[in-house]
């Protein structure tokens, strides 16, 4: 526990009296006290200020400020999902966008930064970490996707429902043939070999995660393959893609679809299971792109849509985004209790940098901020009409 103590040891509140009288400090009180979080509060939710600067550093670049700004232990709030849940809720996130968002905003929509050498620049970031670490955060089935809560107790529990779910929705049957288009550790491959018979092929961009699931899945129709989406060829009878449109990128909508549309059956179906955002004209996180998942951009209802016109008919959708609150708590717990083992290789910053990470996220969901949708999509239209299971 001594990476632990010593983030606690480091952060303890003290007075920072050159912010006290400043235009800034008073602007972002007022500002945070509509969604009833103080500065230098009691309750769980509220934050103190350890070291100067950080209102300067909000201010000047946003979320990627106030993230940095805590990786370093200049701020501290005890319940960080609560305080980003708050802030959320009353969208006092629009007030805190960089000085350079406009230049933002262009390169988001001019750049494709999804494609090339950038593919591969997530799982060396993120992915690779160590299978070690993730198994201890996400639990036996690997599985790093929202899970579904409706009848579950446990994080196990709501992944298997997942899972189900999913095998359901697609009415997956003995003998077919089945695409997972970034497949992570295998786990929903693994569970439709197993539970209806079913032939696998996933595609991946982390050796670490291939190298896993080829281990873990060895004996069963599954092949796991490390590639680009995008190089996918052959015939399936049902495609899914589960958390990994996330990373596909607003430019590269359309060719995910007609990937998808070239190696799917006339008469298959496909499972598309991503994060969402509210409105189309935004910019990713730039906390989130360069700590956690480079490159990565959430689509919403309209982009998704439009990269399906004329290609799919959408037979079924479904949000359960409030499910991602609890699914983030659970792999909140498992990290924390977990943290001792790996607090050397790692370090106190990167478990400022992850405690962040997974209880902003959990924030967001709670708020509403961001969705988790299921579609499902079928290329001339089920005869006689999807029914959901």
């Amino acid at each position: 526990m001594s990476g632990i103590r010593g983030i606690h040891n480091r952060v303890q509140p003290s007075p920072v009296p050159t912010l006290r009288g400043s235009d800034n400090l008073r602007t972002i009180t007022e500002l945070l006290a509509s969604a009833d979080i103080q500065i230098g509060g009691k309750r769980s939710w509220d934050i103190r200020l350890i070291a100067p600067g950080v209102i300067e550093r909000v201010l000047a670049h946003g979320n990627l400020g106030l993230g940095e700004a805590y990786m370093d232990g200049d701020w501290e709030c005890d319940q960080l999902d609560e305080f980003f849940c708050r802030l959320l809720s009353c969208q006092l996130d629009q007030h805190f966008k960089s000085r350079n968002h406009l230049l933002l905003v262009l390169s988001a929509t001019l750049r494709n930064l999804q494609r090339g050498r950038r593919v591969w620049q997530v799982a060396r970031a993120h992915y690779d970490l160590g299978n070690d670490f993730y198994q201890a955060m996400l639990g036996p089935r690997m599985a790093y996707s929202c899970g579904y809560w409706k009848q579950a107790g446990t994080l196990d529990q709501a992944q298997d429902a997942k899972l189900e779910l999913i095998c359901r929705k697609l009415g997956l049957q003995p003998g077919m043939r089945v695409l997972d288009i970034g497949c992570g550790w295998g786990c929903f491959m693994g569970y439709a070999a197993e539970h209806y018979g079913v032939e696998c092929v996933g595609v991946t961009v982390s050796q670490a995660q291939a190298d896993w699931a080829r281990a873990r899945y060895a004996g069963m129709p599954v092949e796991v393959r490390l590639q680009d989406y995008r190089a996918l060829r052959g015939s399936f009878d049902r495609i899914a893609s589960i958390g990994m449109f996330e990373h596909v990128g607003r430019k590269n909508h359309r060719a995910f679809m007609q990937v998808v549309a070239r190696c799917l059956t006339r008469d298959g179906l496909c499972l598309l299971h991503t994060i969402g955002k509210n409105k189309t004209h935004t910019i990713p996180d730039r906390w989130t792109d360069k700590y956690i998942f480079p490159n990565g951009d959430l689509p919403s209802l309209r982009q998704i849509g439009d990269a399906c016109e004329g290609l799919f008919v959408a037979e079924d959708l479904e949000n359960f985004g409030a499910d991602y609150d609890k699914t983030l708590m659970a792999w909140y717990a498992n990290f924390h209790a977990a943290w001792p083992i790996f607090s050397d290789r790692l370090g106190d910053r990167f478990y400022r940098m992850w405690r962040y990470y997974l209880l902003s996220c959990a924030g967001a969901f709670r708020a509403r901020d961001l969705q988790l949708w299921q579609w499902v999509l079928s290329q001339t239209g089920v005869r006689g009409g999807y029914v959901r299971p």
